[in-house]
């Protein structure tokens, strides 16, 4: 026989790790199985150790059937005590009753033909029936847990359950988000809505112990000083393992909310058990009458001379007793499986709201969870409402970030964020954040930052703490979206003056960038197409009272006619459009302000006309267009103020000589194009002071250079040039002479000339020796001198040492 407490181990403490997981009708039918697992055992250890039959001749003779009544026979006991008594001890007294001369062993014949003929199989099988049947309800209740289609998800979840409820890391995190997003909240809420209710109350203040109460008992030693107190920060191990178990969470809730099939097995299951109670209650309250006190036997007479004996089932009054026992708890079990599937149509079950969890921890961002999800928590709500409650915190992300950002402050401390500070183009010290999992609240207690760069840094929220960065200027937010508490939004009203984005869609640009008043330079890098520019976010652009500088980094099919509002103030408009051609100039004319216009990459064939009417730009660049002549260059003269003209990397293959006209000119820049020859006109420009020609198809110089006696820069590197004109060298001001990579065979002597020349670059040629009087250009260096090894060689010991001390 198998031990109670093994059939017990069976039916409960086998599945104790999915407990949770079982509500309470679940338990009760537990003990309800296990108790009529104790009827079966107990009616088998009596079918088996005592005897089950005691059968008597009805009379001497052999009556005919009709007249059979074993009413007047006595019970076997006293027969067999007389018959024990005769053949024991002699005679003492007169022995009453009937004497038909029968052995013992034609009893024990008659006992068994009796029990196995004509007694019903009912009454002999019954205890075996109610384990079998005990054993079919216990495997019945474990089966969803051990189908193929829903183990692996119950045992995930239990598993995830049990960390984020017992792992004392986890305590110590949930009790930090508790009280630091809860605690105002929760408190006015207690006074306002539960004022008359004193049992709410003490709930409430009950779940927030609760809520705590772990990380009290994993740290003995600090309930008596700190019971409601949590450390501020986690070490790195602890903040691994909340990182690794907020991705699990999230993994599991994905996979379980896009099916509903926990809850189809549970139903599977439960119809199984009603199916189930309802068959054994039909045919055990048929079969019940059966269990017979007294039997009839019919028995061959040619056996022992009768053919008809009256039998007693010893145990029969007791199986009866037994059967209705067993018959109320099966009944039992049957209405709570009835509860069970009332239960789970009658309630909402495909979805679980945590609207009191929110109520209760002031964590407004826990999302509603369906289907399995929603049915497991269902069900452990019936367990204990204090797992879900825990469980929610997981689910939001006001927990998930507060654990990330615990964990980020503790890697990047002030003293290694300082350490990464360096100046920025615009010569300020810069702090660059590449790749982040979120923001460092340490970066703002490095009070010398002047630019903050965030680069594809994740979960972006900038607080009130960048107040404490008086000397913030600067802000560029490469690929992540950031959201402004609006302290923070106020402090940068007022000390912000620029700021960079770049972002992948539209919807990415924040409206918090048209509310800075103070900004000086917005930069904006995205898909900024025609369709997107009317919508209502690039028509805010008038709220930028003291925007000077704009750089639109896009494929734009015109430019944005919300630029009009901030025309007046506008100085600098710079478009990078990508290769996209851009038309539709008119708005331009109205930018009657501004000194600085790039357009580059913009596929334009010639200069826009619109160009001409601003009478106050000073700086035009047309880089990566596809320009092949520029002969309405000769229209930029209205452009009185111009003062920088670049037309590099285009397809220019001559420059007019009306070009002359340009009398304001100081740069020009016609680098990276076709161009075969200079005019002499060009030279007429007498203002110019930096003139770059390379990378072009030039083969001679017109000797006309001399003119520009105001040249400070003059590259014509990347050329064909075989000679230069003597000329070259009365440009006396030059301090930047750029003739690399050349077909140069010479350089001439009057190089001394050049006595502010710094840089000489004129390597790449065919020279075969520099001229001694190199080394009497009194500002000129080694680290100045850019030539082949082998001709620096070649100078007297002299010269490279007036170079080297120089």
């Amino acid at each position: 026989m198998i031990p109670v407490g093994e059939l017990r181990n069976f039916g409960i403490e086998q599945n104790s790790k999915f407990r949770v997981l079982k509500p309470w009708w679940d338990v009760f039918s537990e003990y309800l199985c296990v108790a009529m697992l104790m009827i079966g055992v107990f009616g088998c250890t009596l079918q088996l150790t005592q005897d089950k039959i005691a059968c008597l001749p009805s009379h001497f003779t052999s009556p005919t059937p009709e007249a059979i009544d074993c009413s007047h026979i006595r019970t076997y006991r006293e027969n067999a005590t007389s018959q024990l008594t005769l053949v024991s001890k002699p005679i003492v007294k007169e022995v009453f009753g009937r004497k038909n001369n029968l052995d013992i062993h034609q009893y024990v014949f008659v006992n068994h033909h009796c029990y196995e003929r004509f007694v019903h199989w009912f009454a002999k099988f019954f205890p075996y029936l109610v384990v079998i049947h005990t054993l079919i309800f216990m495997v019945a209740s474990s089966f969803w847990f051990k189908f193929p289609g829903t183990s692996s998800k119950i045992e995930l979840f239990v598993s995830i359950l049990e960390k984020c409820f017992d792992s004392p890391w986890t305590t110590r995190a949930l009790s930090e988000v508790s009280e630091e997003r809860g605690e105002e909240k929760l408190v006015s809420w207690r006074n306002t809505v539960s004022k008359g209710s004193s049992e709410r109350q003490t709930d409430e203040e009950e779940t927030r112990v609760l809520l705590r109460s772990s990380s009290v008992k994993s740290n003995p030693e600090k309930k008596a000083t700190e019971p409601q107190s949590a450390p501020s920060v986690l070490d790195k191990k602890e903040g691994e393992q909340a990182k690794a178990l907020f991705e699990k969470v999230k993994k599991f809730r994905t996979h379980v909310e896009e099916a509903d099939i926990l809850r189809v097995m549970y139903v599977l299951q439960t119809s199984l058990k009603v199916f189930k109670f309802l068959v054994i209650i039909i045919y055990t309250s048929v079969l019940v009458p059966n269990i017979e006190i007294v039997v009839k036997c019919y028995v061959p007479p040619d056996l022992t001379g009768f053919d008809i004996y009256c039998c007693n089932h010893n145990k029969a009054h007791l199986f009866s007793k037994l059967a209705y026992c067993y018959i109320c708890f099966v009944g039992v079990y049957g209405l709570l499986c009835i509860y069970t599937l009332y239960w789970l149509f009658h309630r909402p079950l495909n979805e679980y709201s945590f609207d009191q969890v929110r109520l209760e921890t002031g964590i407004n961002d826990i999302p509603d969870v369906k289907n399995d999800f929603a049915f497991l928590l269902h069900l452990v709500d019936q367990y204990d409402a204090l797992f879900s409650k825990r469980f929610a915190v997981f689910l939001s992300e006001v927990s998930e970030s507060h654990l990330h950002q615990l964990n980020l402050n503790y890697e990047w401390t002030a003293k290694k964020l300082r350490s990464r500070l360096a100046k920025n183009a615009s010569n300020r010290l810069e702090l660059h954040l590449l790749m982040l999992p979120g923001l460092p609240d340490t970066v703002f207690e490095i009070p010398e930052v002047e630019s903050l760069k965030l680069e594809q840094v994740k979960n972006v929220t900038i607080p009130a703490s960048v107040a404490k960065l008086e000397k913030l200027k600067e802000l560029s937010l490469v690929y992540c979206p950031t959201k402004l508490q609006l302290s923070a939004l106020n402090h940068l009203k007022e000390h912000l003056k620029v700021l960079r984005l770049a972002f992948e869609s539209l919807e990415e640009v924040p409206m918090w960038m048209y509310t800075l008043h103070g900004l000086e330079e917005l930069e904006l890098n995205g898909p900024l197409t025609n369709e997107v520019s009317k919508s209502a976010s690039l028509d805010s652009f008038r709220e930028l009272r003291a925007l000077r500088i704009l750089t639109l980094h896009s494929t734009l099919a015109k430019i944005p006619p919300s630029i009009v509002d901030v025309a007046l103030q506008l100085q600098r408009l710079s478009i990078y459009n990508d290769g996209v051609k851009l038309q539709a100039f008119s708005t331009l004319k109205k930018l009657t302000n501004i000194v600085s216009l790039e357009l580059v990459g913009c596929q334009l064939e010639r200069i826009p006309s619109a160009v001409f009417s601003l009478i106050n730009l000073q700086e035009l660049d047309l880089k990566e267009n596809k320009l092949t002549t520029v002969e309405e260059i000769l229209s930029l003269q209205h452009c009185r103020r111009l003062v920088t003209l670049r037309l590099w990397h285009n397809k220019i293959t001559y420059i007019p000589d009306h070009i002359s006209k340009l009398h304001s000119l100081e740069t020009l820049d016609v680098s990276w194009n076709k161009i075969r020859k200079l005019p002499s006109r060009m030279f007429h420009c007498t203002t110019l002071r930096h003139l770059d020609v390379s990378h072009n198809q030039l083969t001679s110089l017109p000797v006309e250079i001399s003119i520009l006696q105001g040249l400070q820069f003059f590259s014509a590197a990347f050329n064909s040039l075989e000679t230069l004109p003597e000329e070259l060298f009365s440009c006396k001001r030059l301090k930047t002479l750029a003739l690399g990579n050349n077909c140069l065979a010479n350089l001439s002597s009057r190089v001394s000339n050049l006595a502010q020349l710094v840089r000489l670059e004129i390597k790449g040629n065919r020279l075969e020796s520099l001229p001694h009087e190199i080394g009497d250009c009194p500002l000129l260096t080694v680290s100045g001198l850019i030539v082949d090894d082998s001709l620096l060689d070649l100078l007297p010991s002299g010269v490279r040492s007036r170079l080297s001390n120089s």
